[in-house]
């Protein structure tokens, strides 16, 4: 791992995450640029004192050097940090597993991706929650004509966290993410890549083009902390994205409601384990992972009986699983199962290509377009 010291939020979750299915042993670290820091926060995971760095080229070169040397690397910097960080691992042989927004801008995406695919590596990056149950029940109706033929898609993600200015009162979190040259955006690229990441993952079709509006609502802040976007997709239809880091009343509230010519279906993380489903002319169905109403897609990443919640860890969990899955079908020469899906490095830069396009968009006073794919 790369990141997720002392003080960190993201890295502890990731490796719950990794740890829960016991695919993955955590073995070597980079935690902070801070040498102490690193060491602590390494021994506080119970690492080798000797595979602990402070600086995150070393790591990668000594760990490629190694017979018993990382596979893989877990990337859970701050947003500025991810592409250096990626392309030093991409350049030893090291696979790489990413948090989001992958890069800052497209041309360091573009870059990544060019590395990977010269390398032959695996690069993922941890949209987690298009690995929850019920998001997969969604995608999976969707494929199979069950809404008919689609007409609108509503997304959002609000949170109230950033109501007030902490980046003035020093908190770490919100220091490094209202801060333009480590973040890269503010809630379009925190949040709101998220809520894109997770209307691509059940819609299935692009965005073909996009009209933005981008505010700084808390004075004196650099980055935006609303965002309200209009969506055309191909195929025809029509779409919204809100998200929003100072909506009082909200923690985090990611919903989406996918509605076609047959049929709607509605999902929010909050309540994770039901989709609401209404057939055109008929009663709303609730949906329950873990129960006879779910499908096939569904049940392959439920764990446990219905009536016992899964949520945010699990769904982080399943994603490091499906990534699990391929990095030993590499290391065996064999072909992962084909319903084992992640994010990839493709899906991290037509991120990133979304969000400068909400960008310029907001620039140009919230003109109409076209994204490029």
């Amino acid at each position: 791992m790369v990141g997720g010291g002392e003080g960190a939020f993201i890295g502890a979750v990731h490796r719950i995450a990794a740890r829960l299915d016991d695919r993955y042993e955590l073995v070597a670290g980079a935690f902070s640029s801070d040498a102490g820091t690193s060491q602590r926060s390494g021994q506080a995971l119970g690492l080798d004192p000797q595979r602990v760095y402070a600086d995150y080229a070393a790591m990668a070169r000594q760990e490629a050097a190694r017979p018993d040397g990382i596979e893989a690397v877990s990337i859970v910097t701050p947003n500025h940090l991810h592409a250096p960080v990626a392309r030093a691992f991409l350049e030893a042989g090291i696979h790489v597993i990413c948090d989001k927004p992958v890069t800052t801008t497209v041309e360091d995406a573009r870059m990544l991706q060019a590395l990977a695919r010269k390398q032959g590596l695996l690069f993922a990056v941890t949209h987690n929650y298009s690995a929850y149950p019920m998001v997969r029940q969604a995608q999976q109706m969707v494929r199979e004509g069950q809404l008919g033929e689609l007409r609108v898609v509503q997304v959002e993600y609000a949170q109230d966290w950033l109501a007030e200015p902490l980046e003035q009162d020093g908190q770490k979190q919100a220091a490094w993410r209202t801060d333009p040259a480590k973040s890269g955006g503010g809630a379009i690229g925190d949040i709101g890549t998220h809520a894109w990441q997770l209307a691509d993952t059940i819609v299935g079709r692009p965005v073909q083009a996009l009209a933005a509006d981008l505010a700084s609502l808390v004075p004196g802040r650099a980055v935006d902390d609303n965002v309200q976007v209009l969506l055309r997709y191909q195929g025809g239809a029509r779409g919204m994205l809100w998200a929003s880091q100072v909506a009082i009343g909200h923690a985090n509230g990611l919903r989406i409601r996918v509605i076609g010519s047959a049929g709607g279906i509605d999902w929010c993380q909050e309540q994770p384990d039901e989709l609401l489903y209404t057939p055109l002319g008929e009663a709303t169905r609730i949906l329950r992972r873990g129960t006879a109403s779910a499908g096939a897609a569904a049940a392959r990443l439920s764990r446990i009986p219905g009536g016992h919640p899964e949520g945010y860890l699990e769904a982080f969990a399943s994603l490091y699983s499906e990534i699990a899955a391929h990095l030993l079908a590499r290391r065996g020469g064999g072909n992962a199962p084909s319903d084992a899906q992640f994010p990839t490095i493709d899906d991290g830069l037509r991120a990133v290509q979304f969000i400068e396009t909400v960008q310029a968009s907001a620039r140009a006073g919230g003109s109409w377009i076209t994204v490029p794919h």
